[in-house]
Parts: structure tokens; sequence; C-alpha cells
């Protein structure tokens, strides 16, 4: 069916729990924009939205009717204020700059630092969804202790989420899981189901089955990966400019 659909069948579950970790932490080197549809599920209630999403930290969010929702206006301002600043963090470079262990399959291993960070509105879940490493943690747990891990995770399968290959699998959190907003984990207490996108490391789908917070979770539809996004279409008031995807046409009248 997909990539992983032979390690599947013959790998132990060990080894696609370590696979589905290292998908967790391979978000930040996957993609640089993403065109999406999100719902934040309180149990049976919410509202879909459409985003485009344009890293490091651009974000346009509509209505399903196409009004605007929100949309970052601070793309292009300066940096002087963070650079001069005294904390360490001010000078880590972008994921993307850096380079992580990879494992055989061209997943992530093992994370460097980096500045990380995801643009989210509302609430944590949506960033946490972006980048899930909060599911894996940045690095493998010692061989000797595996029950440190942060998430424990059932048996693991391939499946088709909106029309694209992800991993699923029932998880349970550890005593060593920390959501990356207390308020909105990706792994609730009990029982999750969780489904991480194949090609983008995007955790899609989040559901809990358990307790007073079952039903509640994300849902997510993956429409475009890595796509040219103009600044214009992250700025509150459009400076009109020429999208260059487009053709354009120059009308030419007979010669005088």
């Amino acid at each position: 069916m997909g990539r992983y659909s032979a390690e599947i069948q013959g790998n132990s579950d060990a080894d696609m729990s370590s696979t589905f970790r290292n998908l967790c932490r391979s978000s930040p080197w996957k993609w640089t924009s993403l065109r999406f549809e999100y719902l934040d599920r309180p149990g049976d209630t919410g509202a879909t939205v459409r985003a485009w999403l344009r890293r490091p930290g651009a974000l346009r969010l509509e209505t399903i009717d196409g009004a605007l929702l929100h949309s970052t206006t601070g793309i292009n301002d300066s940096r002087d204020g963070l650079y001069l600043g005294s904390k360490r963090k001010s000078w880590l470079l972008p994921a993307h700059l850096v380079t992580p262990v990879y494992d055989s399959a061209g997943l992530v291993r093992r994370r460097p630092e980096a500045a990380y960070g995801e643009p989210s509105f509302g609430n944590g879940r949506l960033a946490a969804a972006l980048d899930p490493v909060e599911l894996a943690g940045n690095a493998p747990v010692p061989m000797e202790f595996p029950e440190s891990n942060r998430v424990s995770f059932g048996s693991i399968r391939e499946v088709d989420h909106e029309g694209r290959p992800a991993l699923e699998t029932i998880a349970t959190p550890g005593s060593s899981y920390v959501a990356s907003n207390a308020a909105t984990p990706l792994c609730f207490h009990g029982r999750t189901l969780l489904r991480v996108d194949s090609g983008t490391g995007v955790c899609v789908s989040s559901q809990s089955l358990d307790g007073d917070t079952t039903g509640q979770g994300h849902w997510m539809r993956i429409l475009g990966v890595d796509e040219y996004m103009l600044d214009d279409l992250f700025l509150a008031e459009s400076m009109n400019l020429t999208d260059v995807r487009k053709h354009i046409s120059w009308d030419i009248g007979p010669r005088s």
C-alpha cells in the first residue's frame, strides 16, 4: 500500500513503534509549506477551517465559506530586537538549516537543538499536530529503560487518511509524557487513536477513546504540500502583488 507496508508485515511491534516515533520527529525536515483543512473536536461539535501555512511563522485561516479568521502580519518585521537579546535561544538556527540523525528509512532518529515552533491559533493543539514530537521526544530512550518512553503504542498499521497514506495506532501516555500545551494534548489520559501522515510527519488525527474526554481531539485533511505561497497571502490587507503561478496575458493591439 505504501512505503511502510513491508516493514509492518515483516518487522516486530518494537521496530514499528520506533518507526512511528521517528516519523513523529521528522516533520520539520519534510515540508516547508502546507495547505489543509483543520477541525478541533471538543466532543461532537466544532467548525472546520481552511489553512495555509508557510514555515517558519506564516499562517492564514479562513472559514469554509472564505471568511478570513486570522492572518499573520509580522512576517517581514525586523528581528533586530530578537538578535540583540541576551538569551542563547535567540541565536538558534531554524530546524531546516541543521542536520538531524536519520534512520535507514530516512526518518529522524535524533533531533538537534534548533529554533522549533509552529504558528497556531485558538489553542496549542494545531501547533502540536504540525510537529508531533511530544509523542516521541527528541531522541530514543535508552534500550535498558523502554518503559521511559513518553507514549506507548499498540499495534501499528498503515491506513488511508483523506487520500494519503498514514500510520495509525492506539496510544497510551506514560509517566514522562508532557504535552506542549497541557490543556490540549495530542495523547489524552487513557487510550487515544492517533494517525500520523507518512509523507509529512504531521499528526492528522487524534481522538480520545476513554473517560470524560471521549471524542475530543482533532482532524486534518492535507490538500497541498510545498506549494509556492506569496507573502501577500499572509497579510491582513493585500498588497496586490502578482501571483507568478498564474498565466499573464498581454493584449497587443494592431501596429499603427
